[in-house]
């Protein structure tokens, strides 16, 4: 089965993130939803879900990015993706 936990930086102000709201969906009907904590992290977003394809949508404190979406394809095991965002750009990678 697979697990997935995230956390956000808000890399323009160099801390963690905290009250983003973060869903993670499949085929658009959301699975999972959580608000980051004070270390900007969300230890588990979602367990025990089935292998396939998600969406994870944040809503960052950016003035320009409202909400970022990846969609990503997740098999057996346990999935960490976190968002760095500032007001000119984000990224993801998958974490460990």
């Amino acid at each position: 089965m697979i697990s997935v936990s995230t956390h956000v930086l808000d890399t323009a102000a160099g801390r963690p993130a905290s009250g983003v709201r973060v869903e993670l969906a499949r085929a658009r009907e959301v699975v999972a939803l959580g608000e980051t904590d004070a270390d900007g992290r969300i230890p588990e977003l979602a367990s025990d879900l089935p292998a396939g394809r998600y969406e994870i949508m944040f809503w960052p404190p950016s003035p320009f990015f409202a909400r970022v979406e990846f969609e990503v394809e997740l098999e057996d095991g346990h999935y960490h993706i976190p968002l760095l965002v500032s007001p000119y750009g984000c990224a993801s990678y998958r974490g460990s």
